[in-house]
């Protein structure tokens, strides 16, 4: 990029390059969009984002994002609460959500076990979800992973642990592709493979 006149204009082109799937030209044309908006607009935009940072919570039960300590899913007294899908992150929350095929409650496990990554069952929100499954009107555990490696493995870790448990342990249809990630497959696919989810076998 050519050199910028202005060290604030350079300063925020920097930030917003640091951005997943930003580079500088895309940085630049952003930050002049803001610089072409009114300044109440920019403000706005600004204090959302700080808000965001400073407030924003992760649900104490399922760890996925809330305004409260307790999310809308997990506190919704309509959601079956037998049930619980076990998801990688919070968009493969969204994109089950998106299919309006579940209503069950979730699990964020924040990752899948990568001894590659350095990742272990330790980094992961295994043990709360152990705890959760104990609870007397959990009947099913749904294990909805990305249908990679790292999600199968953690598939068979769950299922090892969860085995002892009194509580039915399933997998999601194979209508997801090898290699696939949940928040970028189509919601009929995904809604299907939910709807179609069959008992986990170890073999499988």
């Amino acid at each position: 990029m050519p050199q910028i006149s202005s060290t604030l204009l350079q300063r925020a082109v920097d930030e917003f390059a640091k951005l997943p799937g930003v580079g500088e030209k895309t940085a630049m044309r952003l930050v002049l969009h803001l610089l072409r908006q009114e300044v109440q607009d920019v403000n706005q935009f600004g204090q959302s984002v700080m808000q965001l940072r400073a407030n924003v919570k992760f649900c104490k039960t399922c760890h996925n994002i809330s305004d409260n300590d307790v999310c809308d899913i997990c506190s919704n007294p309509r959601r079956d609460h037998s049930l619980i899908c076990v998801v990688e992150n919070i968009q493969d929350v969204m994109a089950v959500e998106n299919t309006q095929q579940y209503r069950g409650l979730y699990h964020v496990l924040g990752g899948v076990i990568s001894p590659m990554d350095g990742v272990g069952p330790g980094d992961l929100q295994i043990e709360s979800l152990l705890q959760r499954a104990q609870a007397e009107e959990v009947k099913e555990i749904i294990l909805a992973l990305n249908p990679t490696m790292e999600g199968d493995t953690t598939n068979f870790y769950l299922y090892r642990k969860l085995a002892p448990l009194n509580v039915g342990v399933s997998v999601i249809a194979r209508g997801v592709a090898q290699n696939d990630e949940l928040q970028y497959t189509d919601e009929i696919t995904l809604g299907r493979s939910i709807v179609n989810r069959t008992q986990f076998a170890v073999n499988m």
